[in-house]
């Protein structure tokens, strides 16, 4: 490589930061243009409301940015065992030569816990591990990172019984009406999540393999991987004298129960966050019992509650009363004494909870004096700073356009005009519609309840499947998180990988316009056969 490339390679991409501040500045401006020149359902931003975008965008995400910071604090305290680096060290050894099958492997548990539950900011503490793990591998960070989130994006893309997609996708419909078959949804779902993550396998292990045999295939600037190097490089080596002395115990007894805590600590995490109840299961709410309260009521705390709820002023002609009924807990299920909360009714506050009680376990366990676990700790919580400030920002964006209504004034305009088409051309306008709409609404729970009541009723009244539409809806939605700013996971992930987003949209950018293309296909002969 001549000095002039070396040169150009080793600049420093643009940040996360700033790309994220670009795109907010950039759609507050395009919001002023259309309030200014009278587009209906649009308010301008304000100077206060760019400004202060970031700042709600973190008290949006404060619940996963405690979860990140607190994370940061675990893996911390784990590190200083010196059991995580032991450990890579020892899977490495053990799969000499056959590392490349982790890939597959890894790929397909992460894409379940997409398609079943969405998993998506649950991720964000895989990519630090699997980073290392890759390294030490003999690959690079990004196969670490695209393990992660092609698996697991895979799996949202193709999402089967996500309660965070098809389920609030099926329950803004129920309003409009609306019935759907969630047999032909979940098939349709399961088609596209193997489809798309068969074809993601095969890119991450062709790219992992060029690595392995060459490192200077690495799509990574020399800039991170020095940083990738610096970060990762204590696992690099550990592996590297693991293969030279067969001999070498490379786990104490200390660091082996470490890691069982460790693999138990993120193995209660997913259990935790997997809406068990809605799939059917109630094991993990088993011994809670409730009753129902009879509270009476008049006439004024009627009309109070009308008021609130409709914002309107309710008058009732002479005396009222009633009896409010609600349903009380009067007995908690046996695994909800560790947060209140049973287990499939998990988010980050709990979670959050679990992982701090669990960095002092593991401190025990490893046999860290108190001043060495507040420093790890601690130190631990800073690296995580800059993720969770991206995560922050990410989600200004979201607040931003809820504040202007551009992202409601978008869905309403092109459904109007879908309005007529053929099914053939119907499915992948809308598949691209929902693309669109994805960058500024990356929530799938929020963009089925702002998309669906207007998408479903106008896909049956022109005669076309509801269910192909919401699989549209949810896969459009899935592909965009795969390398969508605007959402935090993505970029917080990226970050604690120490993968610039530039040079993630580089590797990907081929992958990402083979699994729209393939989806677009497939839905649009779902909609032209089901309709």
């Amino acid at each position: 490589m001549s000095d002039a490339a070396k040169k150009s390679r080793k600049k420093r991409s643009i940040s996360s930061f700033t790309i994220l501040l670009i795109m907010l500045v950039v759609l507050a401006i395009l919001t002023l243009i259309m309030a200014f020149t009278g587009t209906e359902g649009i308010e301008g931003a304000t100077l206060s409301g760019v400004l202060t975008a970031p700042v709600k965008g973190f008290t949006d995400a404060l619940p996963i940015c405690l979860f990140v910071i607190i994370l940061g604090g675990f893996l911390g305290v784990v590190t200083e065992t010196g059991a995580l680096d032991a450990g890579i060290a020892a899977l490495v050894k053990k799969m000499h030569g056959n590392e490349l099958i982790l890939i597959p492997i890894l790929m397909f548990i992460f894409s379940i816990g997409g398609t079943t539950y969405g998993m998506l900011e649950e991720t964000v503490p895989f990519y630090l591990l699997l980073a290392a793990t890759m390294v030490a591998a003999g690959f690079d960070s990004m196969v670490g990172a695209s393990v992660v989130l092609l698996g697991a994006g895979c799996g949202v893309l193709g999402s089967t019984v996500n309660p965070f997609a098809i389920g609030a996708a099926v329950d803004s419909l129920s309003g409009t009406g609306l019935e759907v078959n969630q047999g032909i949804i979940i098939g349709l779902g399961a088609a596209l999540w193997l489809i798309s993550l068969a074809i993601s396998i095969v890119f991450v292990m062709r790219y992992a393999k060029k690595v392995k045999a060459d490192k200077g295939s690495t799509i990574l600037s020399l800039q991170e991987q020095e940083v990738m190097n610096k970060e990762f490089g204590e696992e690099a080596k550990a592996a590297q004298e693991a293969k030279a002395d067969p001999n070498a115990k490379l786990l104490s007894g200390r660091q082996k129960a470490t890691l069982i805590v460790f693999g138990l600590t993120f193995l209660v995490m997913v259990i935790s966050f997997i809406p068990w109840e809605d799939l059917g299961v109630d094991m993990f709410n088993a011994g809670a019992a409730y009753e129902e309260v009879a509270t009476d009521v008049n006439g004024d705390e009627i009309t109070a509650v009308y008021d609130e709820a409709t914002d309107s002023a309710l008058t009732l002609n002479g005396e009222a009363s009633g009896v409010a009924v609600t349903e009380e807990q009067v007995s908690s299920s046996w695994s909800s004494f560790l947060t209140g909360l049973p287990l499939g009714q998990w988010y980050f506050d709990e979670a959050s909870t679990w992982f701090l009680l669990m960095a002092i376990i593991i401190g025990l366990i490893g046999g860290i004096s108190e001043s060495r676990f507040v420093k790890a700790f601690v130190n631990g919580c800073a690296s995580m700073m800059s993720v969770v400030l991206i995560i922050a920002l990410a989600r200004s964006i979201t607040v931003l356009m809820a504040e202007t209504g551009l992202s409601v004034w978008i869905l309403e305009n092109a459904a109007n005009a879908l309005a007529g088409m053929s099914a053939v051309i119907f499915a992948p306008l809308s598949y691209l519609l929902y693309i669109i709409l994805s960058f500024l609404i990356p929530s799938s729970s929020g963009m089925a309840t702002v998309s669906m009541p207007i998408m479903g009723p106008l896909a049956s009244h022109l005669g076309f499947s509801v269910e192909t539409m919401v699989v549209i809806f949810s896969a459009g939605n899935g592909l965009v998180n795969l390398f969508t700013p605007t959402c935090g996971a993505i970029m917080g992930g990226l970050a604690i990988a120490k993968i610039e987003y530039s040079t993630w949209l580089k590797f990907g950018a081929k992958l990402f316009i083979i699994l729209g293309v393939v989806s677009m296909l497939v839905l649009t002969a779902a909609m032209v056969i089901l309709q």
